[in-house]
């Protein structure tokens, strides 16, 4: 079992050493061509960069620590249009960057992954709203195949959700639109809302099915155990590669430290229910985040690998 964190790298003192910068589309459109190239390029080399500072701190950790969320403003601004000129203009010149940081993941085992925005919905109804959200698919895939992924099926792993008016159909549909790499690096996760675990098990043919067992209780609270018939096939959909689940519990003071929380006793909203942690404080969900033994797990919370790595120190100690 591999543990991940998303997006930002902590150090000891809760420092970020290796941040990714950004940049507003507002800022970025009150510079003239030349300012714009310049900044992006700055800011994208100095991320890929960062990424691959971020890379080496993984390679010396344990192999079960060693993986990673990259952030999806890598290269910032990319699919809008004006910014598109820009990078034209450089991007091959970051290509070797992109190339260091692949094979240095592959190299050392580091899992990798993407997740775009909730406004990627290619179930939308609005096809407008699907064509952007087919850009940023493809945006998150070129990342990835410039680091040499793409491949082969789930060598690197970019996921979404299902949520769209037009549901598994139009989610269908969107899919056999994409490139041949993005189909196969994408993978759809259950949602608190509006996808159920049933409803995007729909998709278990076209893609992985990636399970969230916190949004699967804000839902229907209820706690999926590993011996539901539905996790085999979920396993099933990721045709041999190890399946990867999402693990984040509710705020502090929302949830009691121990047991099960029932929600009918908890006196709190759905959307209350639905935000993260800053650590993992409850030991019951713990230990049944941990028995899904056959999955690697995303772990979603604010306090990113430090709350991850006191997450795996937890788990070692159960097995002593």
């Amino acid at each position: 079992m591999k543990l991940g964190f998303a997006c930002k790298y902590f150090d000891s003192e809760l420092h970020q050493p290796f941040p990714f910068r950004a940049t507003t589309r507002t800022r970025f459109l009150s510079l003239n061509k030349d300012q714009q190239t310049a900044l992006l390029y700055e800011i994208a080399e100095s991320n890929l960069k960062n990424l691959f500072l971020t890379l080496q701190t993984l390679a010396e950790q344990t192999p079960a620590l060693r993986m990673m969320r990259i952030g999806s403003d890598l290269l910032p601004l990319y699919t809008v249009v004006q910014a598109g000129a820009c990078y034209a203009e450089f991007l091959p010149s970051l290509y070797p960057l992109f190339t260091r940081c692949g094979e240095f993941a592959r190299a050392h085992d580091i899992r990798l992954s993407f997740h775009p925005g909730q406004y990627t919905v290619l179930a939308s109804d609005n096809p407008q709203v699907v064509e952007r959200a087919l850009e940023d698919v493809e945006y998150h895939a070129l990342c990835a195949k410039l680091m040499g992924y793409g491949r082969t099926f789930q060598d690197f792993k970019i996921n979404i959700h299902m949520n769209g008016k037009k549901g598994f159909d139009g989610f269908s549909a969107s899919f056999k639109r994409l490139s041949p790499e993005a189909r196969r690096m994408l993978t759809v996760e259950n949602d608190e809302i509006s996808c159920s675990l049933d409803d995007v098990l729909q998709a278990a043919e076209l893609c992985p099915i990636v399970l969230d067992i916190h949004h699967h209780w804000v839902k229907e609270n209820a706690f999926i155990q590993p011996a539901d018939p539905r996790i085999e096939a979920i396993k099933s959909s990721w045709k041999g590669v190890r399946p990867v689940l999402h693990y984040s519990i509710s705020q502090e003071g929302i949830i009691p430290d121990g047991g099960y929380p029932d929600q009918t006793t908890l006196g709190v909203s759905k959307m209350k229910l639905r935000a993260h942690s800053d650590y993992y404080f409850n030991d019951t969900l713990n230990d049944w985040a941990l028995s899904f033994s056959d999955f690697d797990i995303m772990c979603e919370v604010k306090m990113k690998n430090i709350a991850r790595d006191r997450l795996y120190d937890y788990f070692l100690s159960k097995k002593q």
